[in-house]
């Protein structure tokens, strides 16, 4: 309807009942769900995103212990068959970002000797004794430095700096050092490895349903997209209202005809994080007879489960990979 009035469209006026009906039987059909509604030739690209119940990994390790590390949800979600299927065309700016955290971090000389010094005291098995030569071996390299006459003024404005910042001040050793002497200890800074990240996926999707079955089959995406997503209350079991559960987790994948995309980039198992929808794709309020919108579109956003690692990439892949 446009400005109240209403689009002569390809949709019959009962088709409320009908679309209704329709759509329960999609509920409870196996079937892939495709939008738009035409067959996929050899040479159709789409992207293919299944439904699963989502699994916690759990805890645990080999038996052999060898291997300490916990099993991931990739590993326990991605055996699962999909309980439904969507089939939507290959959205416009589609890509990837790979991210890995990296950060500076300094270690000067007179920490780096503290820490390989305690390190043999962890590793004496007479602990109070290794205490011992930690704390003779502190002494005579603090005789040694302070026997170097570079040294000497460094030493005496780091002392210096604590005593100040004792009374009130707001000073620290390197100012005071590089303000005496010009120069400051050697931080050793270097770039070390912090972590990971986990990857992101934004997709905008336009709606325009041309007859009924189409109108059906859309209705049924956006129930489905906006079900599975949302957790459950576990209310059909005992101690209900207690905990929520998961939501489902979704399964994406490029595809040309029925094969995995040559070339694009795989994904591991999903978190749908948020999904928008808006009834007025074309900037104005227009339906069918039946008030199926004329123009939507369709706003999702997943985040993958768990990083990607190097041992993910495997030489049978055809693609580039995750």
């Amino acid at each position: 309807m446009v400005n109240g009035f209403s689009v002569t469209g390809s949709l019959s006026p009962n088709a409320e009942r009908i679309a209704g009906a329709a759509s329960a039987k999609l509920s409870s059909s196996a079937a892939p769900l495709r939008y738009p509604q035409k067959s996929i030739g050899k040479d159709d690209d789409y992207l293919e995103i299944g439904v699963i119940k989502y699994v916690p990994p759990g805890f645990g390790s080999d038996e052999d212990k060898r291997n300490l590390r916990a099993p991931t949800g990739t590993e326990v979600n991605s055996k699962q068959k999909a309980e439904k299927t969507i089939q939507l065309p290959i959205p416009s700016n589609i890509g990837d970002t790979n991210q890995v955290n990296w950060g500076d971090d300094s270690l000067n000389s007179l920490a780096l000797f503290g820490v390989d010094q305690i390190n043999k005291v962890l590793e004496s098995r007479n602990l109070f004794g290794g205490v011992g030569g930690l704390l003779q071996n502190v002494r005579g390299t603090g005789q040694e430095v302070l026997t170097k006459g570079g040294a000497q003024e460094a030493i005496k404005q780091y002392f210096a700096s604590l005593l100040v910042n004792s009374l009130g001040a707001n000073t620290t050793p390197q100012g005071l050092i590089s303000r005496a002497t010009g120069s400051v200890i050697n931080p050793n800074m270097e770039l070390l490895f912090e972590g990971v990240n986990l990857r992101s996926f934004a997709f905008d999707f336009d709606f325009a349903p041309r007859d009924e079955k189409e109108s059906n089959v859309v209705k049924e995406i956006i129930r489905i997209f906006k079900q599975s997503m949302a957790p459950r209350t576990g209310s059909n079991t005992a101690g209900a209202g207690l905990f929520i559960e998961a939501p489902n987790i979704f399964l994406l994948k490029y595809k040309s005809g029925n094969q995995d995309h040559p070339y694009l980039n795989k994904f591991k198992p999903c978190a749908l994080t948020s999904m928008g929808m808006n009834y007025t794709g074309s900037g104005s309020y227009a339906t069918y007879a039946d008030k199926t919108p004329v123009h939507m579109k369709l706003s999702l956003s997943f985040t993958e489960l768990n990083p990607i690692y190097n041992e993910d990439y495997k030489p049978s892949d055809i693609g580039v990979g995750y």
